[in-house]
């Protein structure tokens, strides 16, 4: 009898406590660097570049990582301090500065016993850097390394190496801080490039070959004829270019006929994916004004052809006015030109009317009233890359709580459960 009391009682007040529980956690976290490192005054040099780079920005949605912060008083004597002394000083490159500092991020937790863990003869880690495209082979990598004897870790890239000196802080499973005696340079980062270099002359079409899964939108700018108008725009304020993936490409609807648009018009498609100004992804991710017009718009009038960028979710989001596409990749970033691979091709409402075109009704026509939402918007929610994996901890300081559509699906997962239990131990009791 004590068992069923136990079983009885159980059942609706346990649940009622877990589910109170389970809605009060909610799973998903952005990481806040700067607010973490604000403790330590003496990492307060390397804090202040990560915040003037906007890498902390770029890692606010992530939600494993592990970050290698130099200390002021050997920071000091780093070629990096040296060569950013000050603000009159453009030896240094703001681009390549803030690849430095994506170097120091590696793209998984470790904790102090995974560092035990670590191999004699080292584990290659992925850093920030290697996402931004501009990391060739595995330049974008470090190896970490143990002595057996002496437990010391190193930290390995092609030019330099760093010994790890302390454990910082640790969030698990979320973020760890280390402190290394030196600053990491990989090796495709030139310290002394200028910043004010002549324009690059650069060959986009190779570009995008050697980016890869770009070879429709290369094809597409050779046969226009456009390329050799954006390479001439490289000087003065430079361009930003967002190129469609080539699965973006054959993801669009047969009954668009995008294929079958007159030359001129795909010229005007190809010239609206260009920003007559250089934005470098931490640029993007702050733009003021969101409305920006397109090279398209130059030729056709202003308030046509614009573009729509904000960021959605950690994300650079580009709205067309009938798709939103984001930023996948950064193919080539190099003042003054960037280029940015994007998963969706974005289609002028100028084109396309309010709604993709529906059966076999001329390209360019607006569709009527009654026409079907597009299906081919790109839901910021459903894009890859959005969220992380869960965290396995609740609410540590440094960490924001996101995403309330995520945690309410997560509860109704949690409801159907407790009322499964619930059904499941009242027919224990009527068996009994």
């Amino acid at each position: 009898m004590a068992s069923l009391f136990s079983i009885s009682h159980f059942t609706p007040v346990t649940f009622i406590y877990f589910l109170l529980f389970s809605i009060s956690h909610k799973p998903i976290f952005a990481i806040d660097v700067t607010n973490l490192l604000s403790s330590y005054p003496d990492l307060s040099d390397f804090s202040n570049l990560l915040i003037s780079t906007a890498v902390a920005t770029d890692l606010s949605p992530r939600t494993s990582i592990t970050l290698l912060a130099v200390p002021n008083t050997l920071l000091h004597y780093s070629d990096l301090t040296n060569h950013h002394s000050s603000p009159s000083d453009s030896s240094l490159s703001s681009t390549n500065l803030a690849d430095v500092i994506r170097y120091h991020v590696l793209l998984e937790y470790i904790s102090w016993p995974d560092l035990r863990l670590i191999p004699p003869n080292g584990k290659l880690i992925t850093t920030l850097f290697q996402t931004t495209g501009r990391a060739s082979a595995n330049s974008g990598f470090v190896n970490m390394t143990r002595n057996p004897n002496s437990n010391a870790i190193t930290v390995h890239s092609s030019t330099s190496n760093a010994t790890v000196l302390s454990l910082i802080k640790t969030l698990p499973y979320n973020i760890s801080i280390f402190s290394i005696d030196s600053l990491l340079i990989p090796s495709d980062i030139n310290l002394m490039a200028s910043e004010t270099r002549p324009p690059l002359g650069l060959n986009i079409t190779k570009a995008l070959i050697d980016g890869h899964n770009f070879n429709v939108a290369a094809s597409m700018l050779t046969a226009s004829g456009v390329e050799s108008e954006f390479e001439q725009d490289e000087g003065g304020a430079g361009i930003t270019l967002f190129v469609p993936t080539d699965e973006a490409f054959s993801d669009l609807p047969a009954r668009l006929k995008f294929q079958s648009l007159p030359a001129t018009q795909k010229s005007v498609v190809l010239r609206f994916h260009v920003l007559h100004s250089y934005y470098p992804l931490g640029s993007l991710e702050s733009i003021v004004n969101p409305v920006q017009p397109t090279l398209a718009t130059e030729d056709t009038g202003a308030g046509r052809f614009t573009l729509n960028i904000s960021r959605i979710n950690g994300s650079v989001a580009i709205d067309s006015g009938i798709v939103q596409a984001t930023v996948t990749q950064t193919v080539f970033d190099q003042k003054p030109v960037a280029i940015f691979g994007i998963s969706k091709v974005l289609l002028p409402k100028e084109y396309f009317g309010s709604h993709p075109i529906e059966g076999d009704n001329p390209v360019g026509g607006e569709t009527g009233d009654d026409a079907p939402p597009p299906d081919i918007l790109l839901s910021p929610e459903n894009s890859p890359g959005f969220y992380g994996p869960p965290s396995h901890i609740s609410s540590p300081p440094g960490l924001d709580m996101r995403s309330a559509a995520a945690a309410e699906k997560g509860l109704f997962w949690r409801v159907l459960l407790g009322f499964s239990c619930i059904v499941f131990c009242n027919f224990n009791l009527l068996l009994v």
